[in-house]
């Protein structure tokens, strides 16, 4: 006796679709300080584990191996931060005149808008000093406290984290291959090494594209004559990381180095034809070509990413929403019902169809004449 198969109507599937997208998305936002340190943990063990694996080989205990890993990763993000600290240090010592030839300005052109709009310094002033209070009122201290708590207790959580996904990572793909069973263990195995070299290989396009960011945001500040290029370039390259508000952010600072440093306000707005001229290169050839070319992933479905893990998770979220995108495509992509679903995040243009009546108009403009 053959069995009909049952199918579901659009009017009851569709709403089980959208609640289960809801449901989900709110379990990501309610439990996001604990899903937030194990994703940034899991992205850095996927780093870390060539070089465990390059220790293991040669005869290391893993567990030191990974101890090694870990303080070697240790040492280099902190020669970086004492890079960073020397560099902020000498800025850290000018700004007392920064900000007194910056309040110098602010006076000037109080004057200069009181004399234009007929309003008084005193009006101005006012206002000024009001905005200010209400800016200062509305960062609530006791919030301020608990996220800077929060920060450090990821500072120490994390490499926790680490130290035990790479500690226990063949019971993690173990329990991988048992949970979707035998008849898929080499699928799943081939899953879960495309989604680490993807994030191995974004990753390192990432680092390439900071340190040819940094240069050209340091050399072009340097021919500028703009103070403090180093840390200004190093800063931009990193706050380019947190896409649309971090290149924002990053013209900003130079700016106004420019417009407290230099005579003519002309300077600032070099700094900011600059800072385009770069994120043109960097939005054009850069990223298309180290960055993108590694996930694969369209540009829309990158802003959409982008803007819903932003809105979830805040700039943590902004950070790791492509590489996050990237291996839900790639899982799609190998489970038949949800391919559409991959093909719609990739970067494969299909040909455009034409109607035929189109076709039909096209194939007479054509026609030789008689």
């Amino acid at each position: 006796m053959i069995k009909k198969e049952t199918r579901i109507p659009i009017s009851i599937k569709a709403p089980l679709v959208f609640i289960g997208i809801f449901a989900f998305f709110t379990v990501l936002y309610i439990a996001k300080s604990i899903i937030i340190p194990l994703v940034f943990a899991t992205i850095i063990a996927i780093i870390l584990h060539p070089v465990v694996n390059l220790f293991v080989r040669i005869k290391i205990n893993r567990i030191v191996a990974i101890l090694i890993t870990l303080l070697l990763t240790f040492l280099v993000i902190a020669a970086f931060g004492a890079l960073l600290t020397t560099q902020a240090s000498r800025f850290t010592e000018s700004l007392p005149k920064l900000v007194d030839k910056f309040t110098e300005i602010i006076n000037q052109t109080i004057i200069y808008v009181s004399g234009h709009f007929n309003l008084s310094n005193k009006e101005i002033t006012t206002w000024i000093t009001e905005t200010k209070n209400e800016l200062i009122g509305s960062a609530e201290i006791g919030q301020t406290i608990i996220n800077v708590g929060s920060v450090v207790a990821l500072l120490f959580l994390i490499p926790v984290y680490v130290f035990m996904i790479l500690f226990y990572q063949p019971l993690l793909i173990e329990f991988s291959h048992k949970l979707f069973g035998k008849s898929n263990r080499s699928k799943v195995s081939e899953i879960i090494n495309q989604i680490k070299t993807l994030i191995q290989r974004y990753l390192i396009g990432l680092l390439i594209e900071v340190v040819i960011i940094s240069f050209l945001y340091t050399i072009g500040l340097l021919i500028l004559g703009i103070e403090y290029a180093l840390i200004l370039g190093l800063l931009g390259a990193l706050l380019n990381l947190i896409p649309y508000l971090g290149s924002i952010i990053a013209a900003s600072m130079p700016m106004i180095i420019a417009i407290v440093t230099k005579p003519s306000p002309w300077f600032a707005l070099l700094v900011l034809a600059l800072y385009i001229f770069i994120q043109f290169i960097d939005n054009n050839y850069i990223v298309p070509k180290i960055v993108a070319s590694k996930v694969k992933i369209n540009a829309l479905a990158s802003i959409i990413a982008v803007i819903t893990f932003g809105a979830l998770w805040g700039i943590p979220g902004m950070l790791i929403a492509i590489p996050l995108t990237a291996i839900a495509k790639l899982i799609f992509d190998h489970i038949p019902p949800l391919t559409p679903w991959g093909f719609l995040l990739g970067d494969t243009m299909p040909p455009i169809i034409r109607s035929h009546r189109f076709k039909k108009n096209e194939t007479k403009l054509n026609a030789p004449d008689k």
